[in-house]
């Protein structure tokens, strides 16, 4: 029988001695949650998990309570897909798309990835410090046919920072059924300067080991992080920090609901209510059916 080791964490870690640091997530329950909140096609679902896996990645390394909101929007049968994480470790996800659209793509793929899926669009990566402080936002183009290789692009064109990445989802079957999962790792390049010298030869070392890293790797259920991490890594030697969890969390409530409704004039609302006498209202993240009296929505007398 396969045992399991820990799910739902990402994981921070330096090489040891060289100017390079990474992440590694990987994901079980929580990104099941997510998508099995609707019925998405496979390459959807897969699109979805990438883009879940990078959030956590990026949004991991955030030093301060906020969020970090990725999304991707073109003009292919994939209208967009975001994902949201905060430093709560809380995950959350949705695509919207075209399901004919969709099943052309697909054809004569195996898995179409994020470019023939989203087509020509833009890839956004929000950093959200709360209501007192303003968003930073950095756009690139969609380049490349992954969220990674996207991922890459907006990191050496926003930040100009050198960075690799590798994400994966897939499904797995531990007794349950089949269960998705998914993982990631990045690293990436801490520039030379004086002290330091030159260290562009430990970071052309460090890519070539992150290049043996193999998909089935990063969503083996009975792989844990510290070890692939050390298989990849032992020559150099790598210090692993700290774990933060992860979960699949909505930030959807009733009473946000109702104050959305709010906003919308009264004849707008009066269309919205069923026979029942109820407005209902399903959010796009996590498929929970609000009903709401439209007494609730009236000023207080």
């Amino acid at each position: 029988m396969t045992s399991t080791v820990p799910d739902d964490l990402v994981s921070a870690f330096q090489i040891e001695g060289e100017p390079v640091r990474g992440r590694l997530a990987r994901l079980g329950p929580a990104i099941h949650e997510i998508l099995t909140g609707h019925a998405y096609p496979e390459p959807v679902a897969n699109l979805l998990g990438e883009a879940c896996a990078l959030a956590a990645l990026v949004g991991s390394n955030l030093k301060f309570e906020g969020r970090l909101i990725l999304q991707a929007q073109g003009s292919g049968p994939v209208r967009f897909v975001v994902a949201d994480y905060d430093t709560t470790g809380g995950l959350r996800g949705y695509c919207r798309y075209d399901e004919a659209a969709v099943a052309k793509a697909c054809e004569g793929f195996v898995r179409p990835g994020a470019r023939s899926l989203l087509g020509d669009g833009i890839f956004i990566m929000t950093v959200d410090q709360g209501a007192d402080m303003e968003r930073y936002q950095g756009v690139t183009a969609i380049e490349g046919e992954t969220l990674a290789l996207c991922a890459e692009q907006y990191f050496a064109q926003s930040e100009q920072t050198p960075t690799r990445v590798r994400l994966a989802v897939g499904q797995a079957d531990e007794g349950q059924g089949p269960q998705w999962r998914a993982g990631g790792v990045l690293i990436q390049y801490v520039a030379s300067d004086d002290a330091r010298g030159s260290t562009e030869e430990a970071w052309n070392r460090t890519q070539a080991f992150f290049e043996t890293i193999g998909e089935d790797e990063l969503i083996d259920p009975s792989l844990a992080s510290n070890t692939l991490l050390w298989r990849l890594f032992h020559e150099d030697g790598v210090r692993v920090f700290g774990a933060k969890p992860l979960r699949a969390f909505c930030r959807c409530s009733q009473h946000r609901i109702e104050n959305v409704l709010k906003s919308f004039p009264a004849a707008e609302r009066a269309e919205m209510v069923e026979d029942d006498g109820k407005i209902r209202v399903t959010c796009e993240y996590c498929s929970r059916v609000y009903a709401v009296e439209p007494a609730a929505l009236e000023p207080a007398a």
